[in-house]
């Protein structure tokens, strides 16, 4: 992550020999990186013959239709992930390559997307990710069936392998030597790939809950208690997945979880600490992203650290049009002073460059590491000046902070095979074990 994946591969195409016929290649992406990915082409190749299939990119031409004859004029077509479903075209043509950014993007083998992405055909096929394994290690079985299918087997051949790797641990031994020669990986710590690259120093933020905070959160885990007995299979998960919703809403501010109010300072912990840490942001006229994984709290965010640092900030969530999420980091890459942006964690967490900021909060906290690494590497990565500075925000006493603790476990498996592996469903959990997560300890 951070480390030139997009470079690599534009210096790649840029390598690639004439041939008679003509073929291009496609290039699949999130939609969020579309102006990036424009952006690094006329940087770094812009004699590249390259077309954008997606309206926001050709606002007054019918992308929903190329021609064969067309497409063979051309060195790539880029496109995104839900596009591939709409524009049949893109199924039709024989592509010299297939590459997908953030693949990620195809980790769930039986979503039509995917479906769609791995029915596109190719002679060639590349996978670029900071994250393959997201949270299960079947995530690296359905990225491998896209570039070399067959090579880890069938889904079911491959999940039955993945259920005994608890009891043997030397299966991620026989799993790495298998998959080794078909991975390219760079790591920030390896001296050789970036001697120059600045520390970052992550730490947990600690905030304590306000006395409306505490009142409600002791309500809810009484309401949870009683649902929990009179429910079961399906209904019961849902009722879990809903809870682990409300209590984090409720972590990060009473009005949140209420859906009313103004969000006052004074009622939420995790306000108070915002403010302590982007008043000393301010004076060293730094830069912060603010990440969050709920598009719901970065309105008041915005707000409250407009008073913080006396001016207006940006907002990047997946609402903003393509179009203006190149100017809002132009803008936020300039000289002239932004002190903050706010994100959502699923549009702002991938694929950018936002190298000025020096400061990340992770306002609330997402169930996978991975995810979190990703959004903390829109700043970390080639291109930083400066020490980085990473708060990951808990509220003392919740369940956040008995999350934090598994995300912990979880991280250890990290170098098992590339990334972190499988972890215990909390929905899975006896209804014991998940009082005692949700139970208020102060």
């Amino acid at each position: 992550m951070g480390l030139g994946k997009t470079v690599q591969l534009i210096g790649f195409l840029s390598t690639l020999p004439s041939e008679k016929p003509k073929k291009a290649s496609l290039l699949v992406i999130p939609a969020s990186l579309i102006a990036n990915w424009v952006s690094e082409i006329e940087r770094f190749h812009p004699g590249l013959q390259c077309y954008m299939a997606h309206p926001d990119a050709q606002p007054r031409k019918n992308v929903s239709e190329k021609t064969p004859d067309a497409l063979d004029r051309l060195d790539l077509v880029v496109t995104t992930y839900a596009l591939v479903q709409k524009y049949a075209w893109l199924g039709a043509y024989g592509w010299r390559y297939v590459i997908l950014d953030e693949a990620q993007a195809i980790k769930n083998p039986g979503t039509k997307q995917t479906k769609a992405v791995k029915a596109l055909k190719a002679r060639n096929r590349i996978v670029m990710t900071g994250t393959p394994i997201e949270n299960r290690i079947g995530d690296l079985w359905s990225l491998f069936d896209f570039i070399n299918p067959g090579l880890l087997g069938s889904r079911t051949e491959f999940t039955r392998f993945a259920r005994t790797l608890k009891d043997d641990p030397g299966g991620y031994g026989r799993l790495r030597r298998v998959i080794r020669p078909y991975i390219l990986r760079r790591l920030k710590t390896d001296s050789a790939v970036i001697s120059d690259l600045p520390d970052k120093v992550e730490m947990k933020t600690y905030a304590a809950l306000s006395r409306r905070q505490v009142v409600l959160y002791r309500k809810l885990v009484r309401e949870i208690e009683e649902a929990l007995t009179a429910s079961d299979g399906m209904a019961r998960r849902g009722l879990v997945l809903a809870a682990i919703m409300k209590f984090k809403q409720l972590c990060n501010h009473p009005d949140q979880y209420l859906g009313t109010g103004d969000f006052s300072e004074r009622e939420s912990g995790k306000f108070a600490r915002l403010r302590d840490i982007c008043n000393t942001i301010h004076e060293k006229r730094e830069r912060v992203l603010v990440f969050t994984q709920f598009r719901e709290m970065t309105g008041p965010l915005s707000r409250f650290l407009e008073g913080v640092f006396g001016q207006a900030g940006l907002v990047l969530h997946g609402s903003v049009p393509v179009g203006k999420r190149k100017k809002i980091i132009e803008q936020f890459q300039s000289d002239a002073y932004t002190p903050y942006m706010v994100l959502s964690l699923k549009a702002g967490g991938v694929g950018l460059n936002l190298t000025r900021a020096s400061h990340v909060v992770h306002f609330d906290r997402w169930w996978n590491p991975a995810v979190e690494n990703q959004a903390t590497d829109r700043a970390f990565r080639i291109g930083q000046k400066k020490n980085m500075l990473v708060h990951k925000f808990l509220t003392r006493g919740t369940i956040e902070e008995k999350i934090d603790q598994m995300l912990e476990a979880k991280s250890k498996l990290s170098e098992e095979v590339i990334a972190p592996s499988g972890e215990k469903w909390i929905t899975e959990m006896e209804n014991e074990a998940l009082m005692r997560l949700f139970q208020l300890t102060l």
